[in-house]
């Protein structure tokens, strides 16, 4: 196992094949974390798990489609039976949905926008919350984006779901607050080089952007059992906290 600020510990990640989730998952092997990765492809997982096994981490692979609230709620159990705890969950999986207007969204696609992004996060937190409280510095860290403090035409879906997260971070932050071991957080990554960037922006030049590895140190910083904030949300591209402020 590589030494490391997160040595001996369990770190789940969501949406771990791709992207922002990758890059975590791997930045959480490399400072020492054992990695559960979820993600829905077979291939993609077995991929992730050889670059962790190069940074001298180990892994263990859940094919998981998040639409499947079930094995969310099974995942738990099966947790607390193999590792008796977990130190880290990284909320990260989620779908663009349709970029269409409101009055025009197929009624399946909004559901399945709000199953996999926000619902999901939820049966998470049920799932996963006792096994957090068992760790010595339990940290989650759910993934906002800017599109829930925008209203941007099109983006409904999407945005309604953000913006859904974010309260249920910050209301599960109020109800762990008391507990000295177990942080919850909010972490905007802003424009970043993925494939749901480039989905959301086909014209745009990927390579004036971040790359996923860049965000994934600041979610790792979240990460670690120093880091005593709870209820936050950071954004990354202005490279601080922002407040909560009531409406004027």
């Amino acid at each position: 196992m590589t030494d490391g600020p997160l040595a001996g510990r369990y770190a789940l990640v969501t949406g771990a094949t791709r992207g922002i989730g990758r890059a975590t998952a791997l930045a959480l092997a490399q400072a020492g974390a054992h990695v559960i990765a979820i993600g829905r492809t077979s291939g993609a997982l077995e991929e992730l798990d050889d670059e962790i096994r190069h940074a001298g981490s180990t892994a263990t692979l859940v094919p998981l489609d998040l639409k499947d609230g079930d094995g969310i709620d099974r995942l738990g159990g099966a947790l607390y039976e193999r590792f008796g705890r977990l130190d880290v969950f990284v909320g990260n999986a989620g779908v663009l949905g349709p970029m269409t207007p409101l009055a025009q969204i197929d009624p399946k696609e909004w559901a399945d926008t709000l199953t996999v992004n926000l619902t999901a996060n939820w049966r998470f937190i049920r799932s996963l919350d006792p096994l957090l409280r068992l760790s010595t510095a339990g940290r989650a860290v759910l993934i906002s984006s800017s599109a829930a403090h925008k209203a941007r035409a099109y983006w409904g879906p999407y945005a309604v779901t953000k913006v859904a997260v974010e309260m249920l971070a910050r209301t599960w932050a109020a109800e762990t607050e008391n507990l000295s071991n177990l942080k919850v957080n909010l972490f905007n990554p802003g424009p970043t080089r993925t494939r749901m960037r480039a989905k959301a922006y086909p014209g745009e030049d990927p390579e004036v952007l971040p790359p996923p590895e860049e965000t994934a140190q600041a979610i790792l910083a979240l990460c670690l059992p120093s880091f005593e904030e709870t209820g936050r949300l950071y954004n990354f591209p202005a490279r601080k906290f922002l407040e909560f402020k009531l409406p004027e």
